[in-house]
């Protein structure tokens, strides 16, 4: 008897968190029942999840910018039946297979003049990881310079630039060499890059943790800085590529040239694991020097052809569909739907980030009575008031968000570039009933802040 898929789902129907407790994470399973985040999924479709009550969820999460196309996108499946139906030849190795060569195209073509070569791997991380190889052999210098709050990947490599302590703990020694330097603070930057020994500056050009931006002045001087100190500029457009920002590259924004750029979550169409680092023909030909260098740095799955697949049909729909743009339309939509929220609350204090990459900044009323019930729940954790509006906004209004970050009252939203007014409408208005119930002093809010308190501190024992 062969596999069966329909038949595994039925014998294991509503054991997903007894078994990733058992076999993968129980303190995830354990984070996720105690904020009521324990649903069971059974399918996932544009801009929504459906459960196995038949309950509808708004996913303005999208898997953490994963399907920026939605789920299950019609032409990405078309075209993986497409290709399984072809019996491709996969992963030769010994070859130079057609479909990435397409894919680099269709890639630097997006990409500004100064890039010319592309190098395929299985994530953002390993992306990242490719850059930084590529900067150091390229400058033949030792340090890395990165930026405070970043989030570029949880390998070593990626790991020794990320800027959450959290993360890093327990994990060191990480790699020399690597110096951390404000986000937004071009003095510094120019204080690590002035002794000429830096081979790159890694940087978001929107943060992941935080939703944190910079203003055109500080990107003139990271630019310019680089320059002058003979440093790489590497771009992390993992999250923030692809039209999410309202924009190709958010880099575009600010009008700056990369000599690397790392991309990866959306290219994958939600489907097949797919990343890419974006280099320059100067950098590029730094490590492939020579035939006995020509697989100095490689991945087996690199060229995986149904990566490649989803990756074509991904771009190809992102033109097809007008989605960076859209994404700008709705980013601008959403925005005017949250003034009169900005105006109304007290607590809610900042809209920021670009396109479909939006922060929400909370903070303490200036009225007496709601600043002490704030800093109540303040005083059980730093942060956790932004899990109190993340908590019933999927609890009561089934809408799926996060925290920005670790201590910080930022909830991040990641739509798909597919959601248009009716999503912008629903996420307005549920916010608006929370931040009402909140500013009301009702015990949901507050009784969802003391559940979390008890949660962390039997977690920090």
């Amino acid at each position: 008897m062969g596999f069966d898929l329909d038949a595994v789902l039925a014998a294991n129907r509503g054991e997903n968190f007894s078994l990733y407790a058992r076999h993968i994470n129980p303190q995830l399973v354990r984070v996720l029942r105690t904020i009521g985040f324990d649903r069971h999924y059974v399918r996932g479709e544009g801009s929504y999840l459906y459960d196995d009550k038949g309950d509808r969820y708004l996913d303005f999460l999208s898997g953490f910018g994963v399907f920026a196309l939605g789920r299950s996108h019609p032409a990405i499946k078309r075209a993986l039946h497409q290709a399984l139906d072809a019996d491709l030849p996969n992963l030769i190795q010994m070859d130079a297979a057609l479909l990435p060569g397409v894919l680099a195209r269709e890639l630097l073509r997006r990409c500004h003049p100064g890039m010319g070569r592309v190098v395929f791997t299985n994530s953002g991380a390993e992306a990242v990881e490719a850059a930084l190889k590529f900067a150091r052999a390229a400058t033949s210098r030792p340090r890395v310079v990165y930026c405070d709050h970043a989030f570029h990947g949880l390998t070593y490599g990626a790991l020794s630039a990320n800027g959450g302590e959290d993360f890093r703990k327990g994990f060191g020694p990480l790699l020399p060499g690597f110096d951390k330097v404000p986000f937004g603070d071009a003095a510094a930057l120019e204080r690590a890059l002035a002794p000429r020994d830096v081979a790159a500056f890694l940087i978001e050009p929107i943060q992941g943790k935080g939703v944190n931006v910079a203003p055109q002045a500080y990107w003139d001087s990271v630019q310019e800085l680089c320059r002058r100190h003979g440093t790489l500029l590497i771009v992390d457009e993992v999250q923030t590529g692809l039209g999410r920002s309202g924009r190709m590259w958010a880099h575009e924004h600010y009008g700056v040239l990369p000599d690397l750029m790392t991309v990866s979550k959306a290219l994958s169409g939600g489907f097949v694991p797919v990343g890419a680092m974006v280099c320059s023909e100067k950098v590029s030909d730094a490590v492939y020097s020579s035939m006995d260098r020509a697989v100095v740095h490689s991945s087996t799955f690199k060229n995986n052809q149904l990566a490649m697949v989803a990756a074509l049909a991904t771009l190809e729909t992102i033109d097809d569909e007008d989605l960076v743009d859209r994404a700008r339309v709705t980013g601008l939509a959403l925005e005017k739907g949250l003034a009169p929220l900005l105006e109304r609350y007290e607590l809610f204090h900042e809209v920021r980030g670009k396109g479909l990459m939006v922060g929400l900044v909370f903070g303490a009323p200036d009225s007496l009575r709601q600043r002490a019930r704030f800093r109540a729940v303040e005083m059980a954790r730093s942060g956790l008031f932004a899990q109190t509006i993340v908590m019933p906004l999927f609890q009561r209004h089934r809408i799926l968000t996060q925290v920005a970050a670790d201590g910080v009252n930022i909830v991040k939203l990641l739509p798909p570039l597919i959601c248009g007014q009716e999503e912008v409408d629903a996420f307005v208005g549920a916010l608006d009933d929370v931040l009402d119930d909140a500013t009301r002093g009702s015990g949901l809010v507050y009784e969802f802040a003391r559940t979390l308190a008890k949660a962390s501190l039997q977690r920090d024992r």
